[in-house]
């Protein structure tokens, strides 16, 4: 029986940890979907004038605002499963009010990167939004091709001389200038935590296995 003790407890003790890890990501996905469906809500409000005050506890909050293009942009590569690669075209916006913030426009393909966009006036109704897509591997902007690798709020402001407000176009009165905007969604969030769970539980399952079997070779070992 001695034999058994320490493969069995071992077994139990190593099953126990990885179906309490598949349970907390259980939890998580529970978390991660309420969380989803609040943004989701947040996004398909009643649309507001621009705050005075905006900060990054707006996000997703959906906002009009009115003016005028400067004609200044910032290229962020991107791409659409329609239309391939190409780019999301940030703008530089001076409001009717004289506030100067980052309007994103949407989106053109590689062939449309070099078309004249003058200053133009648009009536727009879109998102606040701060993205996440800058990590430690993201190159920096080729400044000389003006093609940037994420958006970065902070950044894109500086460059274009705007405040660190970015609105991303759901819908655009007046001449697009050929750009398709890109509604705020959250297709783009991850929510893995499913597969994560079933991973653990199906690691749970082969350790069950393996300790089933070690036991059985111990057995026929004692015979």
């Amino acid at each position: 029986m001695r034999r058994y003790l320490f493969p069995l407890i071992l077994g139990v003790l190593g099953c126990a940890i990885l179906v309490s890890l598949g349970v907390w990501q259980l939890h998580r996905l529970a978390w991660k979907e309420s969380m989803l469906a609040d943004i989701q809500r947040s996004i398909e409000g009643a649309p507001v004038p621009l705050p005075a005050a905006v900060d990054p506890s707006m996000k997703y909050l959906p906002v009009t605002v009115s003016g005028t293009t400067t004609g200044q942009e910032i290229d962020v590569l991107s791409g659409t499963r329609e239309s391939g690669g190409g780019y999301q075209i940030v703008s530089a916006l001076v409001t009717d009010d004289g506030r100067r913030i980052l309007l994103d426009r949407g989106f053109v393909d590689q062939d449309h990167k070099r078309d004249p966009r003058p200053p133009v006036r648009l009536d727009v109704v879109g998102n606040l939004h701060w993205p996440q897509e800058k990590g430690s591997a993201t190159p920096a902007p080729n400044l000389d091709q003006n093609i940037w690798f994420a958006r970065d709020v902070p950044a894109m402001a500086k460059a274009l001389g705007t405040e660190p407000v970015l609105v991303v176009a759901a819908e655009v009165r007046g001449d697009a200038q050929g750009v398709e905007p890109i509604p705020v969604a959250i297709e783009g969030i991850p929510n893995n935590h499913l597969s994560y769970a079933v991973q653990w539980f199906m690691i749970a399952a082969v350790w069950a296995g393996m300790t089933v079997a070690l036991i059985w070779r111990i057995r026929q070992r004692q015979y």
